[in-house]
């Protein structure tokens, strides 16, 4: 006998909307989609993001994609939008100390948990990008993709991209010569450059071997 929604991971849909419209039709609305950003950085904190999107198509969010497909001005766009349309919203910031205390891939699931938990609606279903997230409380379905193939997951995508790079851009200015403005904490030759010359800063992820190799030793000469 055939189930919907099914348990395992599924491919990317045609449309933006199947999933959501399916659940919707079957009973198990309001879908809520996760999502995070800065999870393979190696400075700045994770951010975690879910959302609510009503059941009808906005046009204002009618380029609803994947945030590392469009542009920084569509993101803006799109994230003025969705905080202003969407049924509910939330946003988690896992900084780089618990980062690097509980480990990336517990971080990122604690954070959607979080998100999630924090929604003010009572939510059917959860939709999650890639992988399982034991311990919602509602039942959920990892989606291969899932911000280019749900519509909610990757307004979750945009929310979480477009409040981390604003936290990288202000990091710029409390920590100067990083380049976080630009690189947004992950692994580049420009950062990678910075991190030789300056060391690890106070928001570096020193659980990640790149930054912790690049620890400066001081000797009795640098004092």
């Amino acid at each position: 006998m055939n189930r919907w929604p099914p348990r395992a991971p599924v491919r990317k849909a045609s449309s933006l909307r199947t999933y959501e419209f399916a659940l919707h039709n079957s009973g198990l609305g309001p879908v809520a989609g996760v999502d995070e950003a800065g999870r393979g950085a190696c400075a700045g904190p994770l951010v975690v993001a879910a959302c609510v999107l009503k059941p009808t198509q906005l046009v204002s969010l009618a380029d609803l994609d994947d945030s590392k497909r469009l542009t920084p001005t569509m993101r803006e766009t799109l994230y003025r939008s969705i905080t202003r349309h969407a049924v509910a919203s939330s946003v988690v910031i896992v900084d780089a100390d618990e980062v690097d205390r509980i480990g990336i891939h517990v971080a990122n699931i604690e954070g959607m948990r979080r998100a999630v938990a924090t929604l003010d609606v009572t939510l059917g279903y959860v939709l999650s990008d890639g992988f399982v997230v034991p311990g919602l409380t509602v039942p959920s379905l990892p989606v291969i993709g899932g911000d280019g193939a749900a519509a909610c997951i990757a307004a979750a995508s945009i929310l979480a991209k477009v409040t981390r790079d604003r936290i990288m851009v202000a990091m710029e200015n409390d920590l100067p010569g990083y380049d976080f403005a630009v690189h947004k904490g992950y692994s580049t030759e420009l950062h990678m450059s910075a991190l030789d010359r300056l060391g690890p800063s106070r928001e570096h992820r020193m659980s990640y071997r790149n930054v912790r190799e690049r620890v400066r030793v001081t000797t009795a000469a640098d004092e």
